[in-house]
Order: C-alpha cells, then sequence, then structure tokens
C-alpha cells in the first residue's frame, strides 16, 4: 500500500476520544458548504491536523470568512454553522446593541 508523503500528522485524536484524519475533512473542490463540512474544516485546523494556511488555500477560504466560522463555534457552538441560525445569531446580536443604546 502506497501513503502519499504529507506534512503534518495524518490523524489527530479529539478530546473526546474519537480520531479525526485528513478522510474526515470536506474535498476539496466543495462548493456546498453545510453546518457540518464548516465544523470538520474548523476541527481539524483547531486540533492541528491542517494549518490554516493550507486550509485556506484548499478550500478557496478568505480570513475574514474562516475566522467568522470559528467565531461562531466558540461562542454558540457548531449550530451557529447553519446559514438560518446565523441570521438568529446576527440578529440577536443587533436587537441587543438597540435596547443598550435605548
Amino acid at each position: 500500500m502506497y501513503l502519499k508523503k504529507i506534512d503534518g500528522p495524518r490523524a489527530v485524536t479529539l478530546p473526546n476520544g474519537d480520531v479525526m484524519s485528513r478522510a474526515d475533512l470536506p474535498a476539496e473542490t466543495t462548493r456546498r458548504w453545510v453546518a457540518s463540512r464548516k465544523a470538520a474544516v474548523v476541527r481539524g485546523v483547531s486540533y492541528g491536523l491542517i494549518t490554516q494556511d493550507e486550509a485556506l488555500e484548499r478550500y478557496s477560504l478568505s480570513e475574514e470568512e474562516f475566522a467568522q466560522w470559528v467565531k461562531a463555534v466558540a461562542k454558540h457552538g457548531e449550530k451557529a454553522l447553519k446559514t438560518t441560525n446565523a441570521q438568529v445569531y446576527r440578529q440577536f446580536k443587533v436587537d441587543s446593541a438597540i435596547k443598550t443604546i435605548t
């Protein structure tokens, strides 16, 4: 069996004991980003499976977009990566700001 030479680890162990490998990451050609795929990329970068620069290049993401994914996961969990929930969290933030001002 032939294994392609890569920089970095082939798999990492997550805090809950699960093993995440590069095969668990979305395909490089991914264009439809559902919450589970976004979360897989964020987990991969967070636990050192791939570097942030590698993820940005591999998936053609901007630094700002990836930073929003990371912030959403850190603040509200993986459910915040859903498009419908992103609208709810943004609305909550705006409502909170309005209530503070008035």
